[in-house]
């Protein structure tokens, strides 16, 4: 891929806000943490603008003489061939015009739940919380691996990192939209709120941060009360002050945010690991602690023994898009070279 030099242009692309970067495909740690820029998407017509302001206004970076030739670009949206829309914006991407715009060899254009997933090659130290006691396994061993990643933020975004004979795969899916699976009482009583507002529940509808207000919600209409208009900021910040319903609504996401991710490990065999990422879990991550959740993961009836044994991590590293994109970048880099 990087022909005429290390440096790689990274993109973190959501609905709201862009996030470039720089890789140095020479280290390790290949991501150029002082390069990070971040720009409202509103302000440009295009991926390829907002790129090509990043580009001009970027400070230069004496890591090559070569240029930036190539980029690895993650979207939060579904990419099918060489286009990809973008969810809650109205840029639709073109991936061989923006290489074209940008006058690079090289553009790749990836989901951001691959990005996501790849991060986890490169996630290390303080950027990781254990949830439970579970111990984690280390990624760089050499030995076959996988992974299950999850992220509510807007929404459930769901994959996995499987890595076989050295080589890293991110899968992308669509799990987030899975139907919600109750496993209390309570939880019924919130499924049959849910379901008369939408018809269908998945876990998107609970685990997010608008699936805070459902929850809440829900739980107001069970008690027969109307709460009114609310944000997932008055939940948790209702819940510090000790409301008892808000408490409650961070008990339930908790406890559904375990028993799923625990699904998503006997789905896709993760017994390595479940990594948490997404903008909600390093604001949680106290109730993530203290809470039902590990207790949820752990509860898969004849397999319960075996759950114990897998670590789940908060990733509270500030950029794991673009970490994983940088991820991704290495190794395209070194298989160029191996091919060379």
């Amino acid at each position: 891929m990087n022909a005429t030099g290390p440096r790689v242009l990274l993109a973190d692309i959501g609905g709201t806000n862009a996030r470039f970067a720089l890789a140095d495909t020479r280290a390790a740690m290949p991501l150029v943490v002082e390069s990070v820029r971040e720009f409202a998407v509103a302000d440009f017509p295009s991926l390829g603008d907002a790129a090509r302001h990043y580009l001009d206004t970027i400070e230069p970076t004496p890591l090559d003489d070569g240029g930036i030739r190539s980029g690895v670009f993650a979207v939060a949206g579904r990419v099918e061939g060489d286009q990809a829309r973008i969810t809650n914006h109205p840029w639709v991407i073109s991936r061989s015009r923006t290489q074209t715009a940008l006058g690079f060899e090289d553009l790749h254009l990836i989901n951001d739940f691959a990005a996501q997933a790849m991060a986890i090659l490169l996630l290390e130290g303080d950027a990781l919380v254990p949830i439970g006691g579970a111990t984690a396994k280390p990624v760089r061993a050499g030995a076959d691996r996988t992974y299950a990643v999850l992220g509510p933020g807007t929404g459930l975004g769901v994959g996995a990192l499987i890595i076989r004979d050295g080589r890293a795969y991110p899968l992308e899916t669509e799990g987030g939209h899975v139907s919600f699976p109750p496993g209390t009482p309570e939880e019924i009583e919130i499924l049959e709120r849910l379901s008369a507002q939408f018809g269908r529940v998945s876990n998107e509808r609970l685990i997010c941060g608008p699936g805070l207000v459902n929850i809440h919600r829900a739980l107001s209409e069970i008690a027969g009360e109307d709460p009114g208009p609310m944000r997932p900021a008055d939940i948790t910040e209702r819940a510090a002050q000790g409301d008892v319903r808000s408490m409650r609504t961070i008990d339930v996401f908790c406890a559904v945010f375990g028993a799923i991710s625990g699904d998503l490990v006997l789905t896709t065999g993760a017994w390595d690991g479940v990594y948490l990422t997404g903008g909600l879990v390093p604001k949680m991550l106290n109730a993530l602690q203290h809470s039902g959740f590990r207790q949820r993961f752990e509860h898969k009836g004849r397999f319960s023994s075996n759950m114990a044994a897998v670590p789940t991590l908060a990733v509270v590293h500030p950029h794991p898009g673009l970490l994983g994109a940088a991820a991704l970048a290495l190794q395209y880099g070194n298989e160029h070279a191996a091919s060379h």
